[in-house]
């Protein structure tokens, strides 16, 4: 029973009692009425009933994004009230030092539109990360009416963990003409061909690509390994097949030998009695990526070793051979030739993926890239915030005096947090980003071109706890991690020496310094 429908047809023959309550047709009305009220009311269907007894959050807003509903796992998820959300405008509740940052609600009201969101909510000691679904709904005749946003916590994505292999070959089964996740291929193929010191990658990527040939992409943490691996996927003869990535740190070690090659039912306990297919399967006919593959342990190796040669493996607890047609792509940023030197690399596999060399340099070594960067960036993030944003002269200068060890992945971030936290200005201040490059007088001293000497650092003592006190363990942490930041803030001339001495880089610094609130831009401009 459709519970719009029945409420707006009753509230229609109540309009004709009202307008002609002597008429003969008035019981009549009357009577359909009651019968109407009677169908809906023995559906047995309380359809709020069900929303407040699921586990997914859900939160509506009207047309002009006034919170009228959360459900109570959205508190339950989020530690978010009703009286910290309701008859407010979402607007005031999503941004920086807000309750909330991402979210699908604001897209739907402007674009009228459903939309997909990640989504942040700080109202817990830790923030809290999760997936959202915004829908919008409308009235007869096509107006917004209101916005559902349904969301669940990231972390409910471990319940596919046993599954995944298969939900990855029902993905690659999609039919050419469905709707597949190919965006992040996509936006590579613009990224490479337009900046200048890619110009030999990319006619190394064209010749390569066509071919079936083993890549070995090479490079420090975050110069963009992955967006080339997409762009040889892109150009090659298996772009239309399936293109399944690995990343070998990302899986328990006692977990990788079954999610690559799979297993049969009851091969050991805990397997699934289903059994079930592996990875190299699930990349049968198509590409398979090996992402960090230098820290695949050397047990797995060989196997590994033996399924490039010969193009087959075999199931653990099967018997059966199972033939394959896969074109690997590896990813490292370790030095291979040195982790065999050290015997913990195989010399036989390093020369397996080895067959085609591509290196991809660090951002310091391809400055003459980092303003086209810049701007990619920038307009990316200016259209996901809605901000416009524009970096000065003297800006650009200061960021190519930067050294950039988190590379483009470190530049990506610090252009999101600036364009984030420019309140809409378009613009930030010079100390802001000085702040954030550790951009400092003695920048250009020898001195500051020394090793930093690692300094001790006292930790902050733990509270007094009585023997049966409950302790809410996340933000006991978020406290800890609050105070040792202010410590070795206080006792570092700058955030580079901060984050040295936290084993973290500078824009980690800087964003969990907003985070937790602390006072540190303000006491040093």
């Amino acid at each position: 029973m459709d519970q719009h429908l029945t409420i707006r047809n009753v509230r229609a023959m109540l309009r004709q009692v009202i307008d002609h309550p002597d008429s003969i047709e008035a019981a009549k009305y009357l009577e359909e009425i009651d019968r109407k009220l009677e169908i809906f009311h023995d559906t047995g269907v309380d359809f709020k009933e069900i929303v407040d007894n699921l586990n997914d959050s859900i939160l509506i807003t009207d047309a002009q994004g006034i919170v009228i509903y959360i459900n109570p796992a959205y508190t339950r998820n989020t530690g978010i009230t009703g009286e910290d959300v309701l008859g407010k405008n979402i607007h005031t509740l999503i941004g920086p030092d807000k309750l909330i940052t991402g979210g699908a609600v604001i897209s739907v009201l402007e674009s009228k539109k459903s939309a997909l969101r990640l989504s942040t909510t700080y109202k817990t000691g830790a923030p809290l990360v999760g997936y959202v679904s915004g829908t919008p709904v409308f009235d007869d005749s096509g107006t917004l009416r209101q916005v559902i946003a349904c969301s669940r916590p990231i972390i409910t994505l471990r319940s596919l963990q046993e599954d995944f292999s298969g939900f990855l070959r029902e993905v690659n089964l999609l039919p050419s003409g469905a709707k597949r996740p190919k965006a992040e291929i996509r936006s590579g193929e613009s990224l490479l061909e337009r900046y200048p010191s890619m110009k030999d990658i990319c006619t190394l990527i064209h010749r390569v690509a066509p071919t079936d040939a083993t890549i070995l992409i090479t490079g420090e943490s975050g110069v963009g390994k992955e967006v080339v691996a997409d762009e040889i996927y892109r150009c090659s003869q298996r772009k239309d097949k399936p293109y399944v990535k690995l990343n070998c740190t990302s899986i328990p070690s006692h977990l990788l030998e079954s999610e690559l090659f799979g297993y049969e039912k009851g091969s050991f306990t805990g397997a699934s009695p289903k059994g079930k297919i592996g990875l190299f399967e699930s990349a049968n006919g198509g590409t398979l990526l090996l992402d960090e593959i230098g820290d695949m342990p050397m047990d797995l190796q060989v196997k590994l070793l033996r399924a490039i040669q010969s193009q087959e493996i075999t199931r653990i607890g099967g018997t059966k051979p199972i033939k394959l047609d896969i074109r690997f792509l590896a990813l490292t940023n370790a030095d291979l030739k040195k982790k065999v030197d050290e015997k913990s690399f195989r010399q036989d596999l390093y020369f397996r993926l080895n067959v085609i060399p591509l290196p991809v340099p660090p951002l310091r070594e391809r400055l003459q890239d980092l303003e086209p960067l810049c701007q990619y960036f920038i307009g990316r993030f200016s259209e996901k915030y809605h901000h416009s944003f524009r970096l000065t002269a003297q800006q650009m200068d200061y960021m190519k005096q930067y050294t950039w060890p988190g590379n483009i992945r470190e530049l990506q971030n610090i252009i999101e947090y600036m364009i984030v936290f420019s309140a809409g200005i378009g613009q930030i201040e010079d100390e802001v980003l000085k702040g954030l490059l550790d951009i400092t007088e003695e920048v250009h001293s020898s001195a500051a071109n020394q090793p930093l000497r690692r300094m001790p650092i006292a930790l902050p003592e733990p509270p007094l706890l009585d023997a049966k006190e409950e302790i809410d363990f996340a933000q006991a942490v978020a406290n800890f991690e609050k105070q040792l930041l202010e410590q070795v803030l206080q006792s570092s001339a700058n955030l580079r020496e901060a984050g040295k001495r936290l084993n973290l880089n500078a824009s980690t610094i800087s964003r969990k310094i907003k985070q937790y609130h602390i006072d540190y831009v303000r006491k040093r401009t």
